[in-house]
This record gives C-alpha cells, sequence and structure tokens, in this order.
C-alpha cells in the first residue's frame, strides 16, 4: 500500500499520461471556438472525463473478484496504445472543424480509450480510500486541465509545437503508463 501522497503523485502521473491526447484535441478544438463559449466546451469536457472516471470506477469494482496481480496484465491495452500510435506516428493529423459543447463531450469520451486503459487497474489496485483520493487528484486536475488548455490556446506557437510532437511523444507516453500498471497491481 501506497501513502497517501505516494497515491497523489501516482494519479496525477496516470491523469497527465492519459490526457496527453485530449489536451491537444481540446486545444485545437478551443483555437476554433469563440471564446464566448469557452465555459460551455469546458463543462462538456469536464463532463466527459466524470463519465470516463465512473465507468473505470465501475468497471475496476467488477474487476473485484479477480486477483489484483492479474488486473495487472490490463498492462498490454496502454502498449497496444503505444504500438498503434507508433506505427501511426507519421499519419497527418485530420483538422478539426466542429466545435461546440456536444462534440467537445463526445471527443473526450472517444479519446477515453487509453483512460479506461490505465484508469480501470489504477482504481482497482489499491482499495476504496486510496481510489477515492485518486479521483479527488483526477478531478482537481481536470479543473486545472480546462484552465490551462483555454490559457494556452492564445499561444498558437503551443499548439503548433504539440501538434507537430505530440504523435512521436505519445508511444514512451502509453508504454510508461502500461509499467505503472504493472507496478501498481503488484504484477512486477
Amino acid at each position: 500500500m501506497h501513502s497517501l501522497p505516494g497515491v497523489v503523485i501516482v494519479a496525477s502521473l496516470a491523469f497527465w499520461g492519459t490526457m496527453f491526447d485530449n489536451f491537444f484535441a481540446f486545444a485545437a478544438q478551443l483555437v476554433i471556438t469563440d471564446r464566448s463559449r469557452y465555459r460551455r466546451v469546458g463543462w462538456a469536457q469536464a463532463i466527459g472525463v466524470a463519465a470516463l472516471i465512473v465507468l473505470a470506477a465501475g468497471v475496476g469494482s467488477l474487476l473485484a473478484p479477480i486477483p489484483l496481480p492479474w488486473v495487472g496484465i490490463l498492462c498490454v491495452a496502454p502498449w497496444g496504445l503505444g504500438v498503434h500510435a507508433w506505427r501511426h506516428r507519421e499519419r497527418p493529423v485530420v483538422e478539426q472543424f466542429r466545435r461546440g459543447a456536444i462534440t467537445t463531450f463526445t471527443l473526450t469520451l472517444a479519446l477515453g480509450g487509453d483512460n479506461l486503459a490505465v484508469w480501470i487497474p489504477l482504481l482497482r489496485a489499491n482499495g476504496v480510500v486510496h481510489a477515492l483520493v485518486t479521483i479527488v487528484t483526477f478531478a482537481a486536475w481536470e479543473g486545472l486541465f480546462v484552465v490551462t488548455t483555454q490559457s494556452l490556446t492564445s499561444h498558437p506557437r503551443v499548439v503548433k509545437w504539440g501538434a507537430r510532437h505530440a504523435p512521436s511523444l505519445f508511444p514512451w507516453v502509453y508504454f510508461a503508463l502500461g509499467v505503472l500498471i504493472l507496478f501498481e497491481c503488484g504484477t512486477l
């Protein structure tokens, strides 16, 4: 069992590692969204992440009868995402032209596969108290995520840098998250 600060650190790494792709997708969407709609779009992003957390917690609780080291085998999911990201890193990014709250919510859910792949075993790994600390940590980071993304979209060079370099970074982030799952579940 980890200390509570250790749980916060692991949850923070899991959140930012899985929200990396969402960050650039949300930033790109905000660039084409009227500033008057930022609040509504920000709420849609947050509600989408909340839905992913609820889904991950629900599936994690269904895995309770399965021995925890076996749950660590779920590390293959982010590794598979990493291999996929590596194979498609040269593929051009498709422009996002639609905007609005429904699009943001849907896009957040669509990009949530990696979140679920990491969050399910993480929420299952260390019991109810640590899962609640993890969820609170995710909620705090999500608030900062929305505010930071909205702030950074006023710097187009940041968005352009992310669009250029993110595909090369995704595979390594996914690999590291798979290793984190193995350690958190006690599989290694």
